[in-house]
């Protein structure tokens, strides 16, 4: 029969003591844990990126709708001029509600919301003004397979920007352009403000 052969004990103790084993657990577990959050902190973090890049991506189709608003916009006023339907801004300025072209009024188109302002011009969202003078609203500018994509639009009207005060001069205005991507509930936009001078 074999002897059972004992460890030797250091002074008076054996090697692993059962508090020492309970330490391990501990160690263990905290180790555990801080691996699990390291993880979720991983998996939020690659999962937020591609939203990220989407919204940075929706952003610059709007500014895109923005300037093929100004562009279009402004070939048509450049040919209103050359045509002689236009001598002058006089007359053509958006001027409703009432103080949208004055800095101290609470409707002063830079103080509203882009969303805020195509409401005012188009409240029911049907693509037809309800002011005067609105050059374009919501119009559709991308095609897709030959018919106009509803997703990517713009608006473009004139301000006077001497009506808060200042001596009237209906030889500029500001050309302000709204671009906006409609994707289901979600409206992005983004908002150019180009000041027009006729030169003599």
């Amino acid at each position: 029969m074999r002897k059972k052969k004992r460890f030797p004990k250091i002074k008076g103790k054996s090697p692993a003591s059962k508090h020492e084993k309970g330490m391990a657990l501990i160690i263990v577990v905290i180790v555990l844990a801080f691996l699990q959050v390291i993880g979720l902190v991983l998996l939020q973090v690659t999962g937020t990126g591609p939203k990220i890049a989407g919204n940075i991506r929706t952003q610059q189709q709007a500014y895109n709708a923005a300037e093929a608003g100004f562009d279009v916009a402004w070939t048509n006023i450049e040919e209103y001029f050359g045509l002689g339907e236009w001598a002058h801004f006089d007359g053509h300025y958006v001027v409703e509600p009432s103080g949208i072209d004055n800095p101290q009024s609470y409707n002063y188109f830079r103080k509203l919301t882009d969303i805020e302002l195509l409401n005012l011009i188009d409240s029911d969202w049907d693509g037809i003004a309800d002011l005067e003078n609105v050059i374009f609203c919501r119009q559709t500018y991308v095609q897709t397979e030959g018919s106009p994509d509803d997703r990517y639009r713009y608006t473009a009207f004139l301000i006077d920007d001497e009506a808060g005060g200042g001596t009237p001069d209906p030889t500029d205005a500001i050309l302000v352009c709204i671009g906006s991507v409609e994707l289901g509930n979600t409206i992005t936009t983004t908002r150019l403000e180009i000041e027009l001078v006729i030169e003599h």
